[in-house]
């Protein structure tokens, strides 16, 4: 996404805020561009010549990795000859800040609508579950649909408990869309969203949702490689949390992936020791796959994970027990987002076990896969830097396959 910044001032306070502006591009770019590229007999090499373009930057943007700018939208729609068919895809810019602030003045400012709520609560549940599965990039748009929705049922009027209702689900839909923007690394995106979703959770009176935007918090820190202000979060969140809760139990986790990057492991298997036990007799929820209900099966994928960062021996023989149940066919499974993330974990274990080929193997599945989202990619990176040292012979097709997958900075 094109991001500029504008300055605005705060009206009679005469106080003064920076506004992130980002274009928001339409999910549907990337296919378009690929088949006004091939209806037109042209390769992305061609194409790249013919737009003074990057064949991998192309890809990149077909694939959605990457968005584009106006500008480029705009230059391939005339090389194409789309008739504004692309360009119309990338919309005017999005304010986040304001978006933000919008939803609290409406709740600050007007009741709530009597409108049934059961729908909201089931767009809520259902994009929740759809995180695992979708691509962030066409995630996002339905969240934005959902929160707009939830905008204009709170210009209404309705009970205490109908509003109360309508701003939880908004709060949820506002940290699963900052967590999203985390995903694609828009950072400040991230951070209005969150802090958003902080002030809803405060208006709910609802301590889980307190947590989580806690814990998402501490994840954001630890893929910026900040792991101590990443501990210090999960164990707010710990604090917050409902005891047992899915908050409570995720932030235990995040916090044991703290003090493996950190590299105390005494303090990584006392958090995942607290992790098992919280997690021993918890029953799977009717729907695995939402985000913010703990699925115990992942206890084991969070292990290998947490095992992997901290340089553990015992990591490879979990990691590839993980990887077997989660793509039995290795075709990417149910869940190929959890399952390109596990072949990290596993190629990490890999090369800290002096097998930097076939760690070198099993990322490049890994990231040809398409799975690997922008805030996981230093993972990647990191597997690379390791085999790199190795001086490995599979390392120049790991670099070959990082360099044309890598998302944009």
């Amino acid at each position: 996404m094109a991001l500029r910044c504008t300055f605005r001032c705060g009206g009679a306070s005469s106080s003064n805020a920076w506004s992130v502006v980002v274009s928001h591009v339409d999910p549907r770019f990337g296919a378009r561009l690929r088949t006004l590229r091939t209806d037109r007999g042209l390769s992305l090499r061609a194409l790249g010549q013919l737009a003074h373009r990057g064949k991998s930057h192309l890809h990149d943007l077909e694939t959605g990795v990457k968005a584009p700018t106006p500008e480029t939208a705009r230059h391939l729609d005339e090389i194409l000859q789309a008739g504004g068919a692309l360009v119309r895809l990338v919309d005017q810019p999005v304010d986040h800040d304001a978006e933000a602030d919008e939803l609290l003045a409406r709740v600050r400012a007007s009741d709530v609508s009597a409108e049934t709520l059961s729908r909201i609560e089931a767009g809520v549940d259902d994009l929740a579950s759809a995180y695992a599965t979708t691509r962030p990039v066409d995630l996002l748009p339905a969240v934005r649909r959902h929160l707009a929705y939830v905008g204009r049922l709170l210009d209404g009027r309705g009970t205490v408990a109908q509003r109360r209702s309508l701003i939880v689900a908004g709060g949820w839909l506002t940290v699963l869309r900052a967590t999203v923007h985390i995903d694609l690394q828009q950072r400040s995106a991230a951070g209005a969203h969150l802090a958003a979703a902080a002030k809803l959770a405060d208006h709910g009176e609802h301590a889980e949702m307190q947590a989580w935007c806690l814990e998402t918090r501490a994840w954001d820190h630890l893929t910026r490689g900040e792991h101590r202000p990443a501990i210090a979060l999960a164990q707010q969140a710990q604090r917050v949390a409902p005891r047992g809760s899915s908050a409570h139990i995720q932030a235990t986790a995040q916090e044991a992936r703290g003090w493996a990057r950190v590299g105390d492991v005494r303090l990584t298997r006392r958090a995942l020791d607290r992790l098992e036990r919280a997690t021993a007799n918890l029953a799977v929820p009717q729907r695995a796959e939402h985000h913010y209900r703990y699925d115990p099966t992942k206890a084991l994928a969070y292990t290998a994970t947490t095992l992997s960062w901290a340089g553990d021996p015992a990591a490879e023989q979990v990691a590839r027990v993980v990887l077997a149940e989660l793509d039995p066919r290795g075709d990417g499974g149910d869940r190929p987002r959890r399952s390109a993330s596990a072949r990290l974990d596993l190629a990490l274990a890999l090369v800290a076990s002096d097998q930097p080929d076939e760690a070198s193997a099993v990322a490049v599945e890994a990231i040809r896969s398409g799975r690997v989202v922008p805030s996981n990619w230093w993972r990647a990176r990191e597997v690379l830097r390791r085999v790199e040292q190795t001086g490995a012979s599979e390392v120049s097709t790991l670099r070959e396959v990082y360099e044309a997958y890598r998302p944009a900075s």
